[in-house]
């Protein structure tokens, strides 16, 4: 089973979509998703769906170690070991605009 899945139509079974989404497009998304304010990882997922209206669909083993690695890459702080917050940093946003020029 997919771990990142897209479906295709609405109504589609999402376990039979491969992902076809664009290296890097998890993490822009993940910015996205914190920018209005800190989120923990179920609440990212959850948004994610949402925002995409239910085209993508992370699941754990995908989201936590982009969280970790965008973390590594400065671009996000966890608050509180026990269940994290994420919130996406200033420097997230200077990379990203440094990148569309």
């Amino acid at each position: 089973m997919p771990i990142l899945r897209r479906a295709r139509a609405k109504g589609a079974d999402p376990d039979d979509v491969r992902s076809d989404l664009p290296q890097g497009t998890l993490d822009l998304l993940i910015l996205k998703v914190l920018a209005p304010e800190p989120l923990h990882g179920y609440a990212i997922a959850q948004r994610l769906q949402q925002v995409s209206r239910d085209v993508v669909q992370v699941q754990q083993g995908t989201l936590y170690p982009a969280l970790h690695r965008l973390e590594q890459r400065g671009y996000l702080s966890a608050y509180d070991a026990n269940a994290p917050w994420w919130a996406s940093t200033a420097e997230a946003w200077w990379s990203i605009a440094a990148t569309r020029w």
